[in-house]
């Protein structure tokens, strides 16, 4: 499979269900300077703002800067990477014997939103993590719900802005 057929197609691998996006659908909605505000609503009441920020898009991916944003304002934890957008599709890839799927309806600080929404486990008995992905926004999740070893942690995107 060549570059481009791959990042067009939704089927990443054996065993794996299709993709909500493709690696390419992921980019055309991403463009440079596209920042997404998330609100992190973990164990024991925690809750954090973060932000992801897009720059230097190409063809085959961009630099994701992320930082937190305490209750101050003022940015802590700054960090980037280059990622591809392979690699972005890559992580709603899930094992199709271990996930169902489903449509379904959020209200949203983005608004109402049409979601396909998966429910995967990494093991038979472990519990359940849950990403909903609205084909609206091609991208990351715009909400998930995962269990860590200190309790469960809710993610949802609380705005897309582009420049």
């Amino acid at each position: 499979m060549n570059d481009r057929t791959a990042s067009e197609s939704h089927l990443l691998g054996p065993g794996l269900l299709a993709t909500p996006f493709t690696a390419a659908e992921i980019r055309d909605a991403t463009g440079a300077g596209k920042t997404i505000r998330i609100v992190v609503d973990g164990p024991g009441d925690r809750r954090d703002e973060r932000v992801n920020r897009f720059t230097d898009c190409d063809e085959f991916g961009a630099t994701l800067w992320r930082w937190r944003v305490p209750a101050t304002g003022a940015r802590e934890q700054v960090s980037s990477a280059r990622v591809t957008w392979n690699e972005l599709q890559s992580h709603a890839a899930f094992p199709a014997d271990r996930t169902s799927v489903t449509d379904e309806t959020l209200d949203l600080p983005l608004g109402r939103l049409e979601c396909r929404r998966y429910d995967t486990r990494e093991t038979p008995d472990a519990p359940a993590s849950t990403f909903w992905f609205a084909a609206a926004y091609p991208g990351m999740p715009v909400r998930y719900e995962v269990t860590t070893p200190d309790g469960p942690m809710r993610t949802t995107i609380l705005s897309i802005e582009r420049d």
